[in-house]
């Protein structure tokens, strides 16, 4: 029997060819995809700063943001037109206001020659990363850097105490310009009015501060409060208080013009200042009058405070020498001297100094249209009266204080 050599079917060959191209096409893609699921997952995903991730913790992230701070405060330092436009840049990509004048990046050049600057650096659309940099003109060496918005609120170290009328709110605004002080801008009246709310609402009133500086409020009624300095004193033995003075019978009339203009109808000076006009009695019980008593105010002071913890400002050398007496009151409280006289002009119309730029402004600032009243005419010999009223409780101040204010002359 004969066989006939077998020839493959050219359809089979033709299907083999297939399932192998297609097999190689999958083997192909399954190497692709195995290799780029690899790849993904060595990819680290976003992490927040409260997270912890395998071996990478929010320690490293803020050792990372230090490094990158310190190389742009460097490119800063060498370039700071460079820096400038960069973060002009940045504010501009992330939908922030450019940088423009004072408000976004801000410039105060302190009385002893050195840049305070404020630069915002983005870290995301609704949270700027804001730095701080101290850098002396003079020699051109960098400062502390410190960031803004940390800090922690204190009990106030310093307090203004008084008095009304005499000069605080001038005397706060001028202190305010260092920056080594922290102040609460309205008056806490805690030890006099609101001492039942506790330490801890008085401490949340307070501005954060940063480490070396100084946390102040000024509250004018503390001097004339009887139970002030005992609280005061509970709360920090070691509480520096600050006391305006000023001429006793200009501070009445001051006081009395203040009332004035919120109640038209008021008694006039002259007859409020006498028990009785015919014999010359002095009302004392008047507040107007009974506040310019400093040596009896001052006595229950000392009761609780030693006389070196407290400071004697006049209210008449803070128009005429406003530096002068900023320089007494820096050194009181321990800080360097860098309010000085080219911060202040005279403004001839207000009748006292104005700062020639206010804290976080590149403004000049006076006081409001409160301050610098008009006073009205108070008879000569009620004048007089107030004058031999007041001069034994002056010389005992003086005596105390051992300053003589000069009001008596």
């Amino acid at each position: 029997m004969a066989f006939s050599p077998v020839v493959a079917d050219p359809l089979s060959r033709s299907i083999f060819k297939k399932f192998a191209v297609m097999l190689c096409s999958l083997l192909t893609t399954l190497y692709f995809l195995h290799s780029l699921t690899d790849r993904c997952s060595t990819m680290p995903s976003p992490v927040r700063a409260s997270d912890q991730v395998a071996g990478l913790f929010a320690s490293d992230l803020q050792d990372l943001r230090s490094v990158r701070r310190k190389r742009l405060l460097q490119k800063w330092i060498s370039k700071p037109g460079a820096i400038y436009q960069q973060a002009d840049r940045q504010a501009t990509r992330y939908g922030g206001a450019r940088f423009a004048g004072s408000e976004s990046l801000r410039e105060d050049h302190g009385g002893d020659g050195a840049l305070r600057v404020e630069l915002s650096l983005p870290g995301s659309v609704s949270n700027l990363d804001m730095l701080t940099r101290d850098v002396d003109m003079r020699t051109g060496s960098p400062g502390k850097l410190s960031p803004l918005g940390e800090g922690t609120k204190k009990l106030p170290q310093a307090i203004i105490i008084g008095v009304k009328k005499g000069g605080t709110r001038a005397l706060l605004e001028f202190l305010r310009v260092h920056p080594d002080i922290r102040a609460v801008g309205a008056e806490p009246h805690f030890f006099d009015r609101n001492y039942d709310n506790g330490l801890e609402w008085y401490r949340d009133l307070m501005p954060k501060t940063l480490e070396g500086q100084i946390t102040m409020e000024k509250t004018p009624s503390y001097f004339v409060t009887r139970e002030a300095p005992a609280r005061i004193s509970a709360m920090s033995r070691d509480t520096k208080v600050i006391v305006v003075v000023r001429d006793p019978v200009t501070r009445a009339i001051s006081d009395y013009t203040q009332t004035l203009s919120k109640k038209p109808d008021i008694p006039s000076f002259e007859s409020l200042t006498f028990k009785n006009r015919t014999t010359g009695l002095i009302d004392t019980s008047w507040s107007a009058i009974q506040i310019g008593i400093y040596a009896k105010h001052l006595d229950n002071w000392l009761q609780y405070f030693p006389m070196e913890q407290i400071l004697f400002v006049s209210g008449e050398r803070l128009i005429s020498d406003p530096a002068g007496e900023l320089g007494r009151v820096q050194d009181f409280l321990g800080l360097k001297r860098i309010i000085t006289d080219k911060h202040f002009y005279f403004n001839q119309t207000k009748g006292f100094p104005c700062l020639k730029k206010a804290e976080g402004s590149s403004k000049p600032h006076c006081l409001g249209k409160t301050k610098g009243r008009v006073h009205p005419n108070i008879d000569p010999e009620v004048v007089q009266r107030l004058r031999d009223f007041y001069r034994p409780f002056n010389m005992k101040f003086y005596q105390m204080t051992g300053r003589i204010f000069g009001w008596d002359d």
